[in-house]
């Protein structure tokens, strides 16, 4: 307070900027005026982002950041369980079996295939922790044992059940159909355990995983941006080939890296395990994608926003697996 002013006196009116009182209904008016143009400005940045969000899922075909959001989450899990405990391993990789085992049941019989859905399930879970503490031999046990559930459960229903008997003929595709949900997600899962379970065999699972997904982010980022090129258009319309060079570029340098810094391997070899590795993720991938076309189907499910199914992630890495597990026993 300055000296010589009186306590009692009424504090002086609010003024504008050029000395005019302000009373309430103004201030308020003002700070109504700032909000609202606050809120527009929030609004209008929305709207750009939201825009550029749906051009850029137009082009990619799915919500992209949404889909990096996931993949770095199950990169996580995928990191820390092979690095600090690999037997941590083993519970995810049973999870992801089952789930691609039942989504491809699941598209199997929405077209009118009756895949078991059970045996299927217990069968490919099943397999998981045989190849991990069996190796080769628990892997082809549990491969034969699951085989022959699908197929006596398949044939005890349709005894069973005559109402819904589906026929000779039809009775055969389904068994085919169902073995080769055990062949396709299973076997090929199971390789990955195989692998694991030799020693330094955690790095090798993660030296391949990065690889693959080093194709599909090539080929993804590639294709995005010059494929003009179809290179399967009945099977996967949105594969180019310059997608597929991005892949083979991203595939040899990703190789030699996990090659040289990772698996103690020397540089050529990286250019033999990024060579192969793309070849198998591109037929994983081409593969799935005629299952699908056959199905009529988009993707095996919306469990992974951004992604599809979890199948659709696998699609690469199933094949790929198996080809590193033989590249493994070949050069170790």
């Amino acid at each position: 307070m300055s000296e010589g002013s009186d306590p009692g006196a009424p504090h002086a009116p609010v003024t504008g900027r050029r000395g005019k009182p302000r009373s309430r209904e103004e201030l308020r008016a003002q700070v109504q005026a700032t909000r609202a143009d606050f809120e527009r400005q929030v609004q209008a940045r929305k709207a750009q982002l939201d825009a550029t969000n749906e051009l850029i899922e137009q082009r990619a075909g799915r919500n992209l950041i949404l889909a990096i959001l996931i993949g770095l989450g199950v990169g996580a899990i995928v990191v820390v369980s092979l690095i600090f405990i690999k037997e941590l391993f083993i519970p995810f990789g049973m999870a992801m079996a089952g789930f691609a085992a039942f989504e491809l049941t699941q598209a199997f019989r929405g077209a009118g295939r009756r895949v078991p859905r059970v045996p299927t399930l217990l069968a490919a879970v099943a397999i998981i922790p045989a190849a991990f503490w069996f190796h080769a031999g628990g892997q082809l046990v549990a491969l034969a044992a699951g085989i022959v559930l699908v197929v006596v459960w398949r044939l005890i229903e349709e005894a069973a059940l005559p109402v819904r008997r589906a026929g000779g003929a039809a009775l055969v595709r389904d068994l085919t159909w169902s073995i080769l949900v055990q062949l396709y997600v299973g076997l090929l899962a199971s390789f990955v355990l195989l692998l694991l379970a030799e020693p330094g065999g955690e790095w090798w699972v993660l030296a391949f995983v990065i690889v693959v997904v080093a194709v599909d982010t090539g080929a993804y980022a590639a294709g995005l941006a010059w494929g003009k090129h179809p290179m399967a258009p009945t099977i996967s319309p949105k594969k180019t080939w310059e997608g597929f060079a991005g892949a083979t570029a991203a595939a040899i340098v990703a190789g030699v890296l996990v090659s040289v810094f990772m698996i103690d391997r020397p540089w050529w070899f990286g250019i033999v395990f990024g060579v192969v590795l793309l070849l198998t993720a591109t037929a994983g991938d081409l593969s799935e994608s005629l299952i699908k076309r056959d199905l009529g189907i988009k993707d095996m499910s919306s469990w992974l926003p951004g992604h599809g199914g979890f199948l659709d992630r696998l699609d690469s890495i199933l094949p790929s697996a198996a080809a590193t597990y033989v590249l493994f026993l070949i050069f170790r």
